[in-house]
């Protein structure tokens, strides 16, 4: 009896690989990832090694959708490898140039009515990325697709550094989701989301001593929603998730709708053994295309901005002018007017404002609400941005007057609509010359290289809740170490960082108190990537300030040739280089209450000699020179929570 029960669990083991068998594979170009793609009994999953490391598991594959079932049933018809290579410039980025290198694998499936399911992979040597497209045998011109079965099955050992998705119409004047919760602290796989409802893009995961993995999503348009990951099984698998039913106030649907043959936005997974593939992917530009032609030349810089520290009284005529005026002594290129400038400056003011600012090489930058009725939000101007025809007649006043940008707020939700309304104010602002930031939005899905207009996205728990919120101060820090490993890894994000006021207040006698150290403050600037960086300066500061420290803000890049990642990992220290020609910027930043003795490896600054803003005592930022060893290193000390500036 032994013998045949030997037998029998052999010829089952067998079988069961044979249902479970892999259909294909694909290595990236230096062949430290690989990815093997499975069909079991109709449905087909993927896993990927690094390194001979698993990090992903078999994880699901596949679509519901009007046309059929894709997720199940499926027959295996064919797979072909291609190789792509792709040279590209961005003139808005953390990196102005990428030579791509990916191999590509397009495996083909066909459902029970022979429709077909092709499914593209793409590894590089830092990155894996996914998408599908749908083709109908029958030639059907539309579909809509209700589910998608991607998932992202986790060792059961990762820890996460994920953000939950918000409930809809809650927070502010009923203005989420907007990206803007807070990151679990290398949380365990399994344990619910703060309101059951899963977690946003990008999701940051570590995988013991073997590495990190950042997961997230580019190319979505007008013609997708925008997407999230479920909550996680008790082993770690985490599927793609539709937006929530009651996003926008219930305007619009939650699934897809698209014109055939349909092809889907790619699904990113970014790996490796350290922090530094992540910090320097470029796979949210590499997958996507530009949209259209920038109708002129549009201009990154900085900006002042009055209504972060001094609110909304600050906007007014007087309170405006002050801050032109630091824009211009700061060699700044913009000054951002925020909301209730209609009704506290009017129109015609405005164009005096403008005016006057243009005679000090400042442009203007202009706020508005973006809702129709999907949120209470009751700052104006209003009903300006939700409609084609609103929009062409602002639009048109505002590059009659020479105002250059616009700050569109209070978005609230991911569906297929609201990213058409996203995609329709950049085309349209692209007409009349202007480039967009949004607030109180979604992430930027690979926006930066699609639409040549956009400038940045918040989406972020970001620095307004620095003078909103002590215990948001009190993490501020902390934050430093978790936003360029996670959020700003995928996109440009509007965090405004730089406050040099001790008290968060107008007056500085009140207010949330900042703990952090001015080197750190400074350090941010470089540290957090939006290419017009909104600083969180008031005009005591051009007085109060040494001139180490005002020589640097003056002339501190905002856009980047080169991005590199030097150490540190979440809840310990940051450290990025950034590159601007042939100047290098380096930031640190201390995320621990403690005193920080860190070597930094620096190869290309070898033997060079740097500008060093250093934590003083009193946390003010010191000022000498450091020597870079002919090694490449440095030795530097940060205060608790503080930082260094090397450049």
């Amino acid at each position: 009896m032994k013998s045949v029960k030997l037998v029998l669990s052999i010829g089952c083991l067998i079988f069961a690989n044979l249902i479970n068998a892999q259909i294909a594979e694909l290595k990236s170009p230096n062949e430290k990832i690989h990815l093997q793609l499975h069909e079991n009994d109709g449905k087909i999953s993927y896993d990927i090694h690094y390194s001979e490391e698993q990090f992903l598991e078999d994880s699901p594959l596949g679509l519901k959708t009007s046309l059929g079932d894709f997720s199940a049933n499926l027959k295996f018809i064919s797979s072909e490898e291609n190789t792509i290579e792709n040279s590209y410039d961005l003139n808005r980025a953390k990196v102005s140039h990428v030579d791509y290198k990916a191999n590509e694998l397009v495996s083909k499936f066909v459902n029970e009515n022979e429709d077909t399911l092709f499914v593209y992979f793409r590894l590089s040597n830092r990155d894996v990325a996914y998408s599908y497209k749908l083709k109908s045998k029958v030639g059907r011109s539309n579909v809509k697709i209700f589910e998608e079965a991607s998932g992202f099955n986790l060792p059961d050992y990762a820890t996460t550094y994920i953000t939950p998705q918000a409930l809809p119409m809650t927070g502010w004047s009923e203005t989420k989701p907007s990206y803007e919760e807070e990151y679990t602290l290398n949380g365990k796989l399994g344990e619910p989301s703060t309101y059951g409802e899963g977690y946003t893009f990008p999701a940051l995961f570590k995988l013991g001593e073997n590495g990190w993995i950042l997961i997230s999503e580019t190319g979505v348009d007008g013609g997708y929603p925008g997407s999230r990951l479920s909550e996680s099984t008790a082993d770690g698998r985490f599927t793609v998730q539709f937006p929530q039913e009651g996003e926008n106030n219930g305007i619009g649907d939650t699934f897809a709708a698209m014109a055939m043959p349909a092809k889907t936005p790619w699904r990113t997974i970014t790996l490796g053994e350290s922090l530094k593939p992540i910090v320097e992917s470029t796979v949210a530009f590499d997958l996507v295309e530009q949209k259209y032609e920038p109708s002129i030349d549009y201009q990154m810089g900085r900006a002042t901005w009055s209504w972060i520290v001094w609110q909304d009284n600050s906007i007014n005529y007087n309170d405006q002018l002050k801050y032109i005026d630091m824009a211009s002594a700061l060699g700044f290129e913009y000054v951002l007017i925020d909301n209730w400038w209609d009704n506290n400056i009017g129109y015609k003011r405005m164009e005096e404002l403008v005016k006057y600012a243009q005679s000090k090489d400042v442009d203007v930058l202009l706020w508005y609400n973006s809702n129709g009725y999907w949120n209470e939000a009751p700052q104006t101007p209003q009903d300006k941005m939700n409609t084609s025809a609103a929009r062409k007649k602002e639009m048109e006043w505002l590059q009659k007057i020479g105002v250059k940008g616009l700050k569109v707020d209070f978005f609230g939700g991911d569906k297929q609509t609201t990213m058409k309304l996203y995609e329709d104010i950049l085309t349209e602002a692209n007409d009349y010359g202007l480039g967009i930031t949004f607030h109180g939005c979604t992430i930027p899905r690979g926006w930066q290289k699609m639409y040549p207009n956009y400038v940045t996205s918040e989406a972020v728990l970001a620095s307004e809740n620095l003078i909103f919120r002590q215990d948001a101060l009190d993490k501020h820090a902390l934050n430093s170490t978790i936003l360029p490993f996670t959020r700003n890894a995928v996109g440009a994000m509007d965090f405004a960082p730089v406050f040099l006021n001790q008290k968060m207040s107008r007056d500085q006698k009140g207010g949330t108190i900042r703990s952090t150290t001015d080197a750190f403050e400074l350090a941010t600037s470089i540290l957090y990537f939006s290419p017009i960086q909104h600083f969180g300066l008031t005009p005591n500061n051009l007085e109060e300030q040494p001139d180490h420290v005002l020589d640097f803000i003056k002339e501190v890049p905002s856009v980047w040739d080169e991005t590199i990642y030097i150490g540190g990992t979440p809840e310990d220290y940051c450290a990025l280089a950034r590159r601007k020609g042939d100047q290098w910027y380096v930031a640190v930043t201390n995320a621990t209450k403690e005193k920080q003795k860190i070597e930094l490896e620096l190869p290309m600054l070898a033997g060079k000699e740097l500008k060093h803003l250093y934590d003083n005592k009193d946390k003010t930022a010191g000022y000498k020179t450091a020597k870079i060893k002919n090694n490449g290193t440095l030795k530097i000390e940060l205060l608790p929570e503080g930082g260094a500036v090397l450049y």
